[in-house]
């Protein structure tokens, strides 16, 4: 039985002031030509399908499209929320669109019921298990201990009937203990929302969403299929990619995936103003469909550097600068100001701190006139 294994849309997603929801069209319809060369049994959404729990009409609008268009392929979609999203919203309507074959995990409510398919093989259950905090499973077994994450997937696993003799899989969004992180993903303090990997060990493959770079963790059959786009600068290396699983026999999992292109890439750019200019000039602009984030090396800030480099990259999303003033900014604790340093060391520090460079003889010279005039006249 074959699925593809996807995450993390994060439909109407805003990076800088850009809207993602072009991108995000084009990436689907390519999804949709890899169901079409596949011919999958089975789509899997890991939850994140919106980026907001009350997302935009547009974004609604988009999901419902997709999912319309899956519905013709006669495929059996299952879908859960993540952290990203509402439950309550996703859940809306599931019972009717299961006769389409569109399977919504509805709100957890202490109960884990598999769905059953069939192919030569014999069963294959799939359970859809939503983006849980600890608060959300306790009330359900007030008499067990459930203040960690893995506690409480621990607790929803033990409490479900899996018959391990047959092929089981399930879907969740959750952070899995040494999966790599990405910037643009939503980080507890201290790690705090771990799961253990081996709460999963009763299922054959674990479909996850949340992480947004693909891999897997613990085992090679517990996998995030990472996001379908770039969301951040730091996933610019990154191959976005959909997993195909494909379930044989019991214990038979073969995995591999098919590499997605994107609308408009994410790319590094690092350089001074005058040199990335110039090479706009000579090379065409080689990036004018990129979403970049422009290092700039000068010394001295350029005036309006965002506006006038759009002229050239319309789609600047990020611009910093990489010199000695920031290279250096800020002081150790034994150079911070105390009360025994004179106003002229005091600003001397603060122009080091500011510019990366000691002031010069000159300016000394001006800084220390300027002060002693200012005194002569206030006294």
């Amino acid at each position: 039985m074959k699925f593809i294994h996807l995450s993390d849309l994060h439909l109407g997603k805003r990076v800088s002031e850009f809207s993602m929801l072009e991108g995000q069209k084009y990436i689907l319809d390519q999804i949709l030509t890899i169901l079409d060369q596949e011919r999958p049994d089975g789509v899997i959404i890991a939850g994140d399908v919106y980026d907001k729990s009350t997302p935009s009409a547009e974004a609604v609008m988009v999901l419902d499209d997709f999912l319309f268009r899956l519905s013709q392929w006669r495929v059996q979609v299952f879908l859960i929320s993540g952290n990203h999203d509402s439950p309550e919203r996703l859940a809306f309507g599931g019972r009717l669109m299961t006769g389409s074959g569109i399977h919504l995990a509805p709100v957890y409510d202490g109960t884990l019921q598999p769905i059953a398919l069939a192919d030569d093989h014999g069963p294959v259950n799939v359970y859809l298990l939503p983006f849980l905090k600890p608060a959300h499973v306790r009330r359900f077994f007030p008499d067990r201990t459930i203040e960690t994450y893995t506690q409480a997937m621990a607790a929803v696993i033990e409490h479900t009937r899996i018959d391990t003799t047959v092929r089981n899989l399930l879907v969740t969004h959750q952070f899995v203990t040494g999966a790599a992180r990405c910037d643009s993903e939503e980080i507890s303090v201290g790690g705090a929302d771990n799961v253990d990997a081996a709460v999963f060990d009763g299922f054959d493959y674990v479909a996850l969403g949340h992480i947004h770079g693909p891999q897997s963790v613990g085992r090679e059959t517990v996998r995030y299929c990472g996001t379908p786009l770039k969301y951040s600068f730091s996933e610019a290396s990154q191959e976005k990619s959909v997993t195909v699983v494909e379930l044989g026999g019991k214990g038979d999992v073969t995995l591999r995936t098919v590499p997605l292109s994107p609308l408009r890439d994410m790319v590094r750019l690092r350089g001074t103003y005058g040199a990335l200019t110039l090479r706009s000039f000579y090379q065409g602009t080689k990036y004018p469909d990129s979403y970049l984030h422009i290092t700039l090396t000068d010394e001295e800030d350029i005036p309006d550097a965002v506006s006038k480099l759009r002229v050239i990259y319309p789609w600047l999303m990020k611009l910093d600068y990489d010199n000695q003033r920031t290279r250096t900014a800020g002081l150790p604790d034994d150079q911070k100001a105390d009360p025994a340093r004179s106003p002229l060391e005091l600003l001397e520090d603060f122009y080091r701190q500011q510019n990366g460079r000691p002031m010069s003889p000159e300016q000394r010279s001006f800084a220390k006139d300027l002060m002693q005039t200012i005194w002569e006249e206030t006294l």
